[in-house]
């Protein structure tokens, strides 16, 4: 070190300042560090000594990585992983500071902070290290260098420190006082008395202070006063240890023996929301130090000084099994420190050894650190640089070597051409396995050449390029990705693209160009949609549950016929099934099931769809016959013999589904048992049989139905269980037979692949055509069987490939309550006149009189196979005559595709035609012929006009004071054509997950999900109008992320039903009002209603929607809000510090009225035209914002609530 220009009396100083800076050999250094350590002449370490080699990571258990020495033979006082970058640093017994840099545990620097006093406690900031020492505090620059050093008073013995914010410091020990230091101006700013001395623990939460003391106790103190709020005496000797997390502390500590104070293996566990104790831990180790480390759970990691870690919760119990321990070098362990990212352990012996024990391979000691700075290397003198740019600058300044030689870049250029090097074709394996995020892929590296580096070859010496052209390309910015190149497009995974305008700008008619309506999918648990679909086309199943209503508050009958009304109604634009969804949610059975899935299983497909969706239609149609079964015996079912055999005849989805059956058990000793049962649903059974021959799918059919099965069951006869022959016999048949095909394996799928070829096989035979021995056919067979000798078209050729599934199934109930069941074509026909029944009777007197039941493939649901999104169900669907009548006025049926919002009309052999690579039939719906004959099909409204009067609140306070609204009279019942004013205020449920692109542009994922808290509906005329006769705050179970106050003015607890003072209804109830209102044909007066009807799910035609967002809005121009139109044109100030739905319904009102006035009833729409360029001239020189009112008054106040009052 220079020493010039100091005071010469510093240099005497200047080796016993700095003589610790070099670690030396202590004298009773424990001889088996010595292994392995390179030692200078003189004895000294020159390197931190690694302990031992790391070792396999599992992820998720904690497990030692790697162990340094920081100081050889002197103790560790302090551990700390710094809160800012990837270093951990470490304090010891002779006031020695280290670092270790990342997971490696790279020494980054290290530096002497006392002369004589151990370091006690560390704190990273910003732009240094906080060192606290016996009476010194001291803050460095990372690299060493001293940025202040504070002296406290001699008699200070200072334990801890506290960082209460970026610039203030808390710092307690021994004495009865606590300073405060400012870290700006590096002076004391306050000194706390401390009734209990001895502060050496010192957390903050956002309640309060928490200091320990040596006498055993945890005392509570209050942020801004620092007062005694609470103490907890936890132990009679002395405390060690203790922690903070949510509303729980626990502590370990001391307790007074006889002998002295012994360490106590209970730990003292506190709620802090009661201020009291709870059952104490008992652990089993001596626990010395402990820290929560909530990743998953508020778990507990105890240590004992002699290695020993234990996990467990901190209000359970703990488990021996979860104890690991850690080898330290010394016999002590003396710190512990857990990582802000809870990744990383730290600690720390009496050897001077240091041992990180992580829970991954990997880890970050935070979650989002800085870069960390290295010294740079020693710059070396070289030449000096030239700038180019400069005409006049020597050459002759760069030194070259003298030559006469012709140097190579007076190569003529006739002699040359360029030859650019061709880039080589990327890595099949890595398009094989690349994802695609936006317009980047991503693929594992499959190692298969050196890292950055690519040989270098021209194309005509490297036979790799020969084939070149043939590679397939990179997919980014390729439409087809390569692992759908055999999946049609319309089969993949439909997604809404979002805009800052939300779905307003979203093409839906380039998926749908049909009248009929899709479902969107971005709603939790949409899974269902293709089912919901099924339900939907069947005629009988879509009047049943439309005319079904009752009183339950989540019904799914109910749900369901609301949303197949909004099918009916709409005219090709999607729908939403999130009432219906909501309600599924709150089902326990289906939660039990597993048929909720969380929005992350669902994201990233790991919930297995094809049974997903089996179980679920399983489900449905129970929880429908259970609802059904409420009511009484239904009207709608007419046929005469349907009662006589069937035991549910108390629902008609029984009548429609169930199939009566008798099981009967068979033992060994001959006893025979009969029981009889029902079932909503069969389950395809497969042979075992793995010769591959041909097998229909009436004999799979049948031996499902008939199943037999041998089981251990009991029997009465021997008292015991013994093996049985159980066997299935079939009383009556349903009118829809529901399949689940069960292809949950290969085995199945191969199953279904083999009885393809052979059926494709058999049916190219049968048309006269000759194939090819092998699987493949030559291209000449093609043509051949393409040609008019081989009597088969092209096209018939493909719609026969993959097809083993009959469009027709007949079931014939024999004698001998057998069945039998076969395939169905159009042309067998012809047979029926074989059970001697004369042909002009038909095939339903045939069915009459003889048991025989033709049935037809409706509809099947399957799984499209997709390793990026999980895969997808799609629905094909024949949509009878009665649908294309209502819809399009025409008479016909069609075989359509539904994939969510997208639909398409496709071939009636797409439907059976399943090819087992990418799919895989999950569901089939066959019915019987004439089905709707059977059945009225007639809808009656079931909502009356009672639903409008009024009713009881779900909240407990609410008081008559409070009501915001008068219900209808039975004279002000709404007519056709009646105005009444809407309004709705909405609460969010998820927020919005979206994405910033590289160019700054926000991409919306997933919107948020809203929820709608509050519907209120004015009289639009009469003597009340503007008078609210729907107020309605709705109940909600869910959980509430944001309930958007500022905008909605709801509050936390007015949804409560226990504590809200309003009038609390269920989503149901208001639900049915508005249904009401909407079928008795009102016109509803709003701004923005589009949103708010999505929100509700309600379909409204559009003549019966007066919005006043569009009528004061001028083709291409930005939407103007209401609180600017209510200003420029009623001269009001509304929505001040919140909204409010009465105040916002009844201005749209008044704004509809002055449409009216100002377009002379929309005769004069030039002259409005005209008013409309004045009031945008208007917003644009105002900034589109209503100047602040001098007085905050509201009309709601002065107007409406006089009015609610007086009547």
């Amino acid at each position: 070190m220079n020493f010039e220009g100091l005071d010469p009396g510093l240099a005497e100083y200047a080796p016993a300042m700095h003589s610790a800076l070099d670690p030396v050999l202590d004298a009773h250094l424990n001889p088996s560090l010595l292994q392995n350590v390179e030692l200078d002449p003189e004895g000294v370490a020159l390197e931190a000594l690694p302990v031992q080699e790391s070792v396999h990571i599992m992820e998720g258990v904690y497990s030692e990585l790697h162990s340094v020495v920081a100081e050889v033979g002197v103790p560790v006082s302090v551990s700390h992983f710094d809160l800012h970058e990837e270093m951990l640093w470490v304090g010891s017994h002779g006031g020695h500071a280290t670092s270790f840099f990342g997971p490696a545990l790279e020494r980054y620097s290290s530096f002497q902070v006392n002369g004589s006093d151990d370091i006690r406690q560390i704190q990273s900031l910003e732009n240094g290290i906080l060192f606290l020492t016996k009476n010194n505090l001291k803050y460095m620059a990372r690299g060493g260098l001293i940025i202040f050093d504070y002296l406290l008073e001699e008699s200070e013995d200072m334990h801890s420190l506290l960082l209460t914010d970026s610039s203030t410091l808390l710092v307690g020990g021994l004495q009865n006082h606590i300073l405060e230091i400012d870290l700006n101006t590096v002076q004391e700013t306050q000194k706390y008395a401390v009734e209990t001395p001895g502060v050496t623990i010192m957390r903050q939460t956002n309640r309060f202070f928490f200091c320990g003391h040596t006498s055993g106790k945890v005392s509570l103190r209050d942020l801004r006063t620092f007062k005694v709020e609470h103490e907890f005496d936890a132990f009679s000797g002395s405390l060690s240890d203790f922690d903070v997390h949510g509303n729980l502390l626990a502590a370990c500590g001391f307790s007074s023996r006889l002998t002295g104070l012994a360490c106590d293996r209970f730990l003292k566990v506190y709620d802090l929301r009661m201020m009291r104790a709870i059952t104490p831990l008992q652990v089993h180790v001596d626990p010395a130090f402990l820290r929560f480390i909530p990743t998953y759970t508020s778990r507990l990691a105890i240590i004992s000084q002699s290695g020993q870690c234990q996990f467990c919760e901190p209000t359970g119990l703990a488990n021996p099994a979860d104890i690991f321990h850690v080898n330290p070098v010394g016999p002590l362990l003396m710190t512990f420190d857990v990582s802000a990212s809870k990744q990383a352990l730290a600690f720390g012996d009496s050897e001077g050894c240091v041992h990180l024990w992580t829970d991954s391979p990997e880890p970050s000691f935070n979650p989002y650190s800085r870069e960390t700075e290295f010294a740079l290397p020693c710059l070396v003198d070289s030449l000096p640089p030239l700038d180019w740019s400069q005409d006049l600058l020597p050459l002759s300044l760069i030194p070259v070597p003298l030559t006469t030689d012709t140097l190579l870049s007076d190569w003529p250029a006739a002699n040359s051409a360029p030859a650019p090097r061709r880039a080589p074709p990327v890595d099949a394996e890595i398009l094989r396995t690349m994802k695609k995020v936006g317009f980047i892929g991503y693929a594992p590296n499959p190692r298969t050449r050196l890292r950055n580096q690519i040989p270098y070859r021209l194309k005509e010496s490297d036979s790799e390029f020969d084939s070149f052209s043939q590679v397939t390309e990179s997919p980014i910015g390729r439409e087809e990705e390569p692992h759908l190149h055999m999946v049609s497009k319309k089969y993949r995974k439909v997604t809404i693209k979002y805009s800052k305008l939300g779905l307003e700008d979203f093409d839906f008619k380039h998926y749908n160009k049909t009248l009929f309506a899709g479902l969107e999918p971005h709603i939790p648990n949409a899974y269902c949609n293709c089912m919901i679909q099924v339900l939907y086309f069947l005629e009988p199943v879509r009047c049943l549950i439309q005319n079904h209503l009752c009183q339950k508050e989540f019904c799914l009958a109910c749900e369901l016929g609301f949303l197949f009304h909004m099918l009916d109604l709409s005219r090709g634009d999607p729908c939403q099934g999130s009432n219906f969804l909501r309600a599924f949610r709150t089902i326990p059975e289906a939660s039990a099931l597993g048929l909720i899935l969380a929005d992350s299983d669902e994201a990233s497909g790991k919930g297995n769809l094809a049974r997903l969706i089996q179980r679920w239609n399983r489900f449905i149609l129970t929880q429908l016959h259970q609802d059904m079964q409420e009511l009484e015996v239904p009207q709608a079912y007419r046929g005469a013999g349907g009662s006589s055999f069937c035991s549910s005849g108390d629902s008609v989805i029984g009548q429609l589904f169930s199939c009566e059956m008798e099981n009967c058990s068979l033992c060994r000793c001959g006893s025979e048992t009969v029981r009889a049962s029902s079932t909503l649903l069969f389950t395809l059974s497969y042979p075992e049989d793995k010769t591959g021959k041909s097998c229909d799918f009436a004999q799979v059919l049948k031996r499902s139905i008939c199943l037999e099965q041998n089981t251990q069951a009991w029997c009465d006869n021997c008292e015991k269980y013994q093996p049985t022959i159980q066997t299935r016999n079939i009383r009556h048949l349903p009118d829809i037979l529901v399949i689940n095909c069960e292809v949950n394996s290969l085995k199945e799928a191969d199953f279904w692949r083999m009885q393809a070829e052979v059926a494709f096989k058999m049916a190219i035979k049968k048309h006269g055509g000759e194939i090819s021995k092998n699987k493949e056919f030559a291209l000449a067979d093609w043509k051949e069987l393409g040609s008019p000798e081989g009597m088969l078209m092209c096209s018939s050729i493909e719609e026969l490939k993959n097809v083993w599934l009959p469009f027709s199934i007949r079931m014939k109930m024999t004698k001998n309550k057998g069945l039998d069941v076969c395939n169905w074509t159009d042309g067998d026909e012809i047979q029926l006149s074989s059970l001697g029944t004369p042909s002009q009777w038909g095939p339903a007197r045939a069915e009459e009189e003889h048991g025989v039941y033709v049935y037809d493939l409706m509809a099947t649901v399957v799984h499209i196979l997709d390793s990026r999104t999980g895969g997808s169900l799609v629905a094909h669907i024949k949509v009878g005559e009665t649908y294309h009548q209502r819809k399009e006025g025409v008479t016909h049926q069609q075989w359509y595709l539904f994939n969510d919002f997208l639909i398409e009309p496709i071939d009636k052999h797409e439907a059976v035609q399943f090819d087992m690579n990418w799919k895989v039939p999950a569901i089939l719906y066959y019915v019987k012929r004439n089905l709707n004959s059977k059945y009225n099909l007639n809808i009656k409204n079931p909502i009356e006009a009672s639903v409008l009067l009024a009713e009881a609140s779900l909240a407990r306070k609410q008081r008559k004071t409070h009501t915001t609204f008068i219900p209808l009279m039975l004279n002000e019942m709404p007519q056709v054509g009646d105005l009444v004013g809407l309004d709705a205020e909405f609460v969010t449920l998820n927020e919005e997950e979206a994405e910033l692109r590289s160019d700054g542009t926000k991409s919306t994922i997933k919107p948020s999900q809203m929820s709608v808290a509050r519907i209120t509906c004015v009289r639009g005329q009469g003597p009340n109008e503007g008078i609210p006769f729907i107020d309605d705050y709705i109940s909600t179970q869910e959980q509430v992320v944001d309930y958007l106050t500022q905008y909605s003015g709801i509050k936390p607890g007015d949804l409560d039903a226990k504590i809200s003072s309003k009038h609390l209804t269920t989503l149901k109830s208001t639900y049915l009002k508005l249904r009401f209102l909407i079928d008795i044909g009102v016109k509803f007066v709003g701004h923005g209603l589009q949103k708010d009807f999505r929100v509700i799910n309600l379909m409204v035609p559009k003549d019966q929607v007066l919005d006043t967002v569009y009528l004061f809005h001028m083709p291409r121009k930005r939407m103007i809000s209401l609180r600017f139109l209510a200003w420029y044109f009623l001269d009001l100030k509304i929505q001040g510090e919140t909204h409010d739905s009465i105040e916002d319904a009844r201005t749209a009102l008044q704004l509809y009225r002055k449409y009216l006035e100002l377009s002379k009833n929309g005769t004069e729409p030039e002259s409005f035209h005209k008013v409309l360029k004045g009031l945008y001239e208007k917003g644009r020189k105002m900034d589109w914002k209503v100047p602040e009112p001098e007085g905050q008054t509201s009309p709601k106040n002065a107007a409406v609530f006089s009015s609610v009052l007086a009547l």
